[in-house]
């Protein structure tokens, strides 16, 4: 979800699952998850309760320091952000997979911190664990060591400019608001739209084509489903048969 849809840390956090549109496989960002004086809110209200559910409404001194009262960063952040179909199929078996509120949660369903999160999940996951020693017993290599959540924001608007996307599409997915006389005259159309679908597509087949046969089966175990990709896959890299013979034969 981070680099796929360059959403930031609260947007994504934030979201609940009646924020989802299964009609367009999108996430709607309204109101972020906020992190203000130890307290968690949305919508200007308190995300601490079990379930991670409304609950009360914080003193004003919090909601002050909240900046809008729970909304988005600036106007141009609240938005509709399409899910690729492959992400999407994983975001809904994400829904399909619990009760809670919150759809990126603990497993108590709680709204994850990102003290929380940065520590036990994603440091681990990119620095790897006692990488510098493999034969330690809890050794995992590392990815890219100090790569940040908000880079992969970066990286997400890297792509859609390496694959030619306008920037007023660019600046609307990352709600974003466009600079100068561009305001005014650019607008974002239906078939940028599907560009970007189409192009973040693409990368996410040409990752998994990138893997290798033992890293692939791993993950066929733990998402079944993949292995219609891969199948796709290994179709699109066969090689085409050609014809020998000559139309112009009897």
């Amino acid at each position: 979800m981070d680099f796929y849809t360059g959403g930031r840390w609260g947007e994504l956090v934030g979201q609940q699952r009646h924020e989802y549109d299964s009609e367009r496989r999108a996430i709607e960002i309204r109101a972020p998850l906020k992190e203000i004086g130890g307290r968690l809110l949305k919508g200007g209200r308190s995300a601490d309760a079990p379930g991670g559910g409304g609950g009360n409404l914080v003193p004003p001194s919090l909601r002050r320091r909240g900046r809008r009262k729970g909304r988005t960063k600036t106007p141009s952040g609240t938005r509709s952000v399409e899910l690729p179909p492959s992400i999407a199929v994983f975001y809904e078996e994400l829904l399909d997979s619990h009760r809670y509120p919150f759809v990126l949660c603990t497993p108590e369903g709680r709204p994850w911190r990102r003290s929380n999160f940065r520590q036990r999940h994603w440091r681990p996951a990119w620095d790897g664990v006692h990488s510098d020693d493999p034969s330690s017993e809890d050794h995992i290599p590392a990815i890219l060591p100090w790569f940040t959540f908000h880079e992969g924001r970066h990286s997400h608007a890297t792509w859609l400019a390496e694959d030619g996307i306008p920037e007023v599409a660019r600046r609307a997915r990352l709600g974003q608001k466009m600079k100068g006389i561009g305001r005014v005259y650019d607008h974002v159309t239906p078939a940028m739209l599907r560009q970007i679908i189409e192009v973040l597509e693409t990368r996410w087949m040409a990752s998994l084509a990138a893997l290798t046969d033992v890293e692939r089966a791993k993950l066929a175990t733990w998402f079944p489903h993949l292995r219609d990709a891969y199948t796709r896959l290994r179709i699109e890299r066969a090689p085409k048969i050609i014809a020998i013979s000559s139309p112009f034969d009897d």
